[in-house]
């Protein structure tokens, strides 16, 4: 499976028929809890041919996976881009813990699957910019740019484990899971 990022399609029927199959595979994981489908239910969902699924993802995993990252691209990094100024640590982390909420079921299937890894790394891959900016206001200049790059990766990776294991684990209120992170990154950013 490729972890290349996939260019955003420019002619108007490609890009309808992706959103449509990754909109399928979402819903279709979504209802029955698990990565158990198969590409021609997908296909089927989505009207299009076993052939045009092939052709656009290749194999049910880089469907799955592209459908995980879809739904964090659409719908979560626009919320924290809203919220990017003033930096709020506490809104930032509560809008990433509703959205993992929210999809907990879509999520957990994908996090357990055979995916697994490579959404993993395409999340941390998303939040990375995101956690850098947040090093970036807290410390300023004050750590140089591999070291601002280096917190942001053990932050981000980090947070995305616990985040997995709170989805995988059952993924409820995102009000007191937002305080336990935030907790624990304000011990690991007080002791720097």
């Amino acid at each position: 499976m490729d972890l290349h990022v996939v260019e955003p399609a420019r002619d108007r029927r490609v890009r309808r028929t992706r959103a449509a199959v990754l909109q399928a595979a979402f819903e279709l994981v979504s209802d029955r809890g698990t990565t158990a489908v198969t590409l021609s239910e997908i296909a089927e969902a989505a009207d299009v041919s076993r052939r045009v699924v092939y052709q656009h993802f290749g194999d049910l995993d880089s469907v799955l996976l592209e459908s995980g990252l879809d739904l964090a691209r659409r719908e979560l990094l626009p919320c924290l881009a809203d919220l990017r100024q003033p930096v709020d640590p506490r809104a930032e982390t509560l809008t990433l813990a509703r959205h993992f909420a929210e999809h907990q079921v879509f999520y957990r299937a994908l996090l357990t699957g055979s995916c697994a890894y490579a959404l993993d790394r395409g999340l941390i891959s998303l939040m990375l910019p995101v956690n850098r900016q947040g090093v970036e206001h807290v410390f300023g200049d004050r750590l140089s740019k591999q070291a601002a790059d280096d917190l942001a990766a053990f932050i981000t990776g980090g947070a995305g484990s616990f985040v997995t294991a709170w989805v995988i684990g059952g993924a409820h209120d995102p009000e007191a899971f937002t305080d336990r992170l935030i907790a624990v990154i304000s011990v690991l950013m007080e002791s720097l």
